[in-house]
């Protein structure tokens, strides 16, 4: 990056600005003209003054004007004039805005592009809360003064020029004095305005620290109320809000006192004219049209002398604000934008041993944590790594993450340091105890090391075709990358595929060496399907459903599952489920919404059973509060019966008083709502309260048939309805297998449905596609839908799906319970035995399964070979492996 601002500003956009520099330039002509023309108005056309009409513009005889005709054109040549130059401001506004936001485009690019190549040891002393501000906020203004740096002070100089020289051409006298208090204001005001961005810069750095205050509040929010720590945090916050609360009012003050000083001495100009150009008129030494276009000019006079003296201000604003951000994102031991970016002429394999040589590496502080370190480790080979600190940086450095302050590590005899992120991000991996899982879907997280570049370009009609080649023609002029983000990047071949059709076949070796294939099926079976984008799965998920039905109904498992059946209640679902007969697709039909629906309502009237509804609610609302008032919130009883939470039972309690059993039609509509929403949460077989009677359900089997039949045109999509035949759009692909509810009350049916369910779905080869449709979760920010083990497993998935050479693992199974951390061990090192797997382990007894154990202590190998060569030999080994 440039270290100055304007060196930055002609090494990318100096074309531009030349057009708009000329544009400036030569815009001064026609607004010469607007500043004259004012005079021919009054003097000419109005007095008539030195002038004989009619008048012949070109003296040819064809064009005469008489005086309300000359009149007429001057003010049409004064308009014209108008529309020339604000078309002229137009295109040099649009020219400075259009440069500038390239330019601040770029600009970004190139920060982030330098966040990706920060040397790792930086994130360990700059926070998120730092740097982010930088990149969006800070650098915002720098955007808009890029535009305007050459064109602005020209444009608006010139136009005080050729202002000061029109007064000058009517009265020298006028002129001076127009300009003669601008020194003071030329001195003064940036003075002040100095201080007033000295404050600026403090102000800004406390944002950056409050910003940090937060995100740390919000990664070590379970901390504080843990230790309830929440008093303190908040008086802290408020101390630097207190900063910024006196740091703003003092610049308020300074700044308005610059605005009150440049509004007074531009309100002196006019007063000199009225009194200087009023005694020459009385004298008859100038005449009135002289003293108009005068006031007139002097008038336009304010405005580009303003726009000077702010762009002096923020041009030393800006110029600080570049220069302290590049001084932050320029760091020594960053790799160059080649790393990132230049592809090998040929591949290149890391499939060969590793030869590290006096390996050093320092701290921040220069404190060595690997100190003369030596290794050599065959190919293939899975290496267990094991000792003190230093363990995770080797591993780290060898994965090329790291550049080492001094020695040499080469893999299959190619130098580490010589080669780009291009090939070492390919064919190296590494997992460290917390690896970063991004908010996307679970497979984009798996395959995002099949993508490094477009492998495929995306077919577009003539219109879109069109626009996206001016997209990659703008990115290119800003500096920025010019990939499709939306084409195809996954390197199916890198992962043993053939195209997209097999990868997910490919990517389950990964998973289930992982252990993570049962976490993404589980939740393949909790997602939907799309039954127009996959019909193939929707017809087996069909197929399935028939084969688990005739399963349970062929063994003693049938009253297990109570299925849809359009002529009978289901007992086990709620009385929402029982009238709609189907799913909401949407919000318009969640149970929360039904006793506020016009339509529901009069499908519970044309049946009789709307008054019921209420009365319902009020005996449901008495019984919840009657059982569940003395209960703490966190009482399992909430979660298992109550359709109230803890926080609303306060307010049904005072709904409560204020309803009459008599007379709960004449409650307020809202209050009537809430009560009728609560009968429709009933499950008939769970909550045995006795409110629905035969007949009433009768009457719901009733409503039911009129609810769909009378259902709105503009609603026919709101509702997925149960079809035996048919797959519901908007159940999971577990509720449309079962296509029913499990029974209440009967042993252990959840586990055995499972098992019948497995049975289904191994027998019908529906697994895989399930597993796909498990790829697509959302994983939540930072995977916060996911577990922490969760997170280690798919974390080592990635790793293994894109087939590296070498796999480095440090302490990747850290949130596993040691029974889940042996089958991973055990299930990876078989996965990875004709490559290359090295793994930092914590605990000695993990090494059984290695080719070879490299202990490392105090920054060195003290001893390496295989395990039972260890155990045989080895005194510090033997002590390793003895129990704690």
């Amino acid at each position: 990056m440039e270290k100055n601002l304007y060196s930055f500003i002609l090494k990318y956009s100096l074309k531009q600005q030349v057009i708009i520099t000329l544009l400036s330039v030569v815009s001064f002509i026609p607004y010469y003209y607007y500043l004259s023309i004012p005079k021919s108005i009054v003097n000419q056309g109005i007095q008539g003054k030195d002038i004989s009409y009619p008048v012949d513009l070109f003296g040819w005889g064809l064009w005469q004007f008489d005086n309300t005709a000359y009149l007429f054109l001057l003010c049409g040549v004064f308009l014209l004039l108008v529309l020339i130059q604000q078309g002229f401001k137009y295109a040099i506004n649009y020219f400075q805005g259009v440069a500038g936001e390239r330019m601040l485009r770029r600009l970004r690019y190139d920060l982030y592009a330098h966040i990706l190549r920060f040397p790792l040891h930086t994130f360990r002393r700059t926070s998120q809360g730092e740097i982010i501000p930088m990149v969006i906020a800070e650098v915002e203004p720098v955007g808009g003064f890029i535009g305007e740096s050459f064109a602005l002070p020209i444009f608006q100089g010139g136009m005080l020029l050729v202002i000061f020289g029109f007064l000058l051409l009517q009265n020298p006298l006028m002129a001076f004095a127009a300009v003669a208090l601008y020194p003071i204001q030329f001195y003064f005001v940036p003075k002040m305005q100095a201080k007033v961005r000295a404050l600026g810069r403090e102000r800004i750095k406390n944002q950056r620290r409050l910003s940090d205050r937060i995100g740390e509040t919000i990664s070590g929010v379970t901390d504080l109320h843990t230790h309830d720590v929440s008093n303190r945090m908040l008086a802290e916050f408020s101390g630097r809000l207190s900063i910024s609360y006196w740091i703003r009012v003092e610049i308020y003050q300074r700044k308005f006192m610059v605005k009150f000083l440049n509004n007074f001495i531009q309100q002196l100009g006019p007063f000199f004219f009225y009194a200087i150009g009023g005694y020459l008129t009385i004298r008859g030494q100038m005449d009135v049209g002289t003293v108009v276009a005068a006031v007139n000019a002097h008038k336009e006079m304010a405005a580009p002398w303003k726009e000077l003296l702010n762009h002096y201000q923020q041009r030393e604003d800006v110029k600080q604000k570049y220069e302290q951000v590049v001084t932050q994102f320029v760091l020594d031991g960053m790799r160059g934008p080649d790393d990132q970016h230049v592809e090998p002429e040929q591949p290149v394999s890391l499939a060969g041993p590793v030869a590290v040589s006096g390996l050093v590496l320092h701290d921040d502080q220069g404190q060595p944590i690997l100190e003369n370190l030596s290794l050599s480790l065959p190919w293939p080979s899975r290496v267990a790594v094991v000792g003190d600190n230093g363990r995770d940086e080797l591993l780290q450095l060898l994965a090329r993450l790291h550049d080492p302050t001094r020695g040499r590590i080469a893999i299959n005899e190619r130098n580490l340091a010589e080669l780009p992120e291009t090939v070492t991000g390919r064919r190296l991996a590494y997992v460290g105890p917390a690896s970063y899982v991004f908010n996307t879907s679970l497979g984009d997280n798996l395959f995002m090391g099949l993508r490094h570049r477009p492998l495929t370009t995306r077919s577009l009609n003539e219109a879109l075709q069109a626009r996206y080649e001016r997209e990659v023609a703008e990115a290119e002029a800003s500096g920025n990358s010019p990939y499709d983000p939306d084409a195809d990047w996954t390197d199916y071949a890198a992962a043993g595929a053939d195209g997209p059709d097999n990868l997910v076949t490919v990517a389950i070796a990964a998973l289930k060496a992982a252990s993570f294939d049962e976490d993404v099926y589980q939740l393949g079976m909790r997602g939907t399907v799309d039954p127009a984008v996959k019909p193939d799965v929707a017809e087996r998920v069909l197929a399935a459903r028939r084969a688990f039905r005739e399963k349970l109904t062929s063994g003693a498992l049938a009253d297990l599952v109570e299925s849809w059946d359009p002529a009978r209640y289901n007992s086990n679902a709620t009385v929402a489920e029982n009238l709609m007969f189907g799913t909401a697709r949407n919000g318009i039909y969640h149970e929360d919404n039904l006793a506020r629906d016009s339509h529901m309502l009069r499908v519970l009237d044309e049946v009789g059973l709307r008054q019921r509804f209420l009365e319902i609610g009020h005996e449901v609302a008495a019984t919840m509060v009657e059982l569940f008032a003395d209960l703490p919130p966190e009482h399992e009883f909430f979660q298992q019966f109550s359709f109230i939470s803890s926080e609303d039972l306060p307010d049904y309690k005072d709904l409560l008083q204020r309803a009459k059993p008599g007379a709960l039609d004449q409650l307020p509509e809202g209050d009537r709502a809430r009560l009728m929403s609560l009968p429709f949460k009933l499950v008939f077989a769970r909550h045995r309260l006795g409110h629905f009677n035969d007949a009433e359900r009768e009457a719901i089997l009733k409503a039911r048939k009129i609810f769909a039949d009378t259902l709105p045109e503009d609603r026919k999509g709101a509702i997925a309805f149960f079809d035996p035949e048919h797959f519901t759009v908007s159940s999971s692909i577990v509720d449309n297998i079962l296509f029913g509810r499990v029974a209440y009350g009967q042993a252990q049916a959840q586990e055995k449905i499972g098992r019948v369910m497995a049975d289904v779905v191994e027998q019908l080869k529906l697994r895989e596609p399930i597993i796909a449709v498990g790829l697509l979760f959302e994983v939540g920010i930072a995977g916060a839908r996911l577990t922490a083990a969760q997170r280690q497993k798919l974390s080592i998935a990635r790793a293994l799906v894109k087939q590296p050479d070498w796999v480095m693992l440090s302490e990747a199974t850290a949130a596993l319970d040691p029974r889940s951390h042996a089958v991973v061990v055990k299930a990876v090192t078989e996965l990875r035995k004709e490559t290359g797997l090295i793994w930092s382990l914590q605990r000695a007894t993990d090494c059984e399964s290695f080719d070879i154990v490299v202990v490392v202590e105090n920054g060195r190998v003290t001893h390496t070979g295989s395990y039972a060569e260890l155990c045989e030999k080895s005194a510090r080994f033997k002590q390793m492996l003895a129990p704690a």
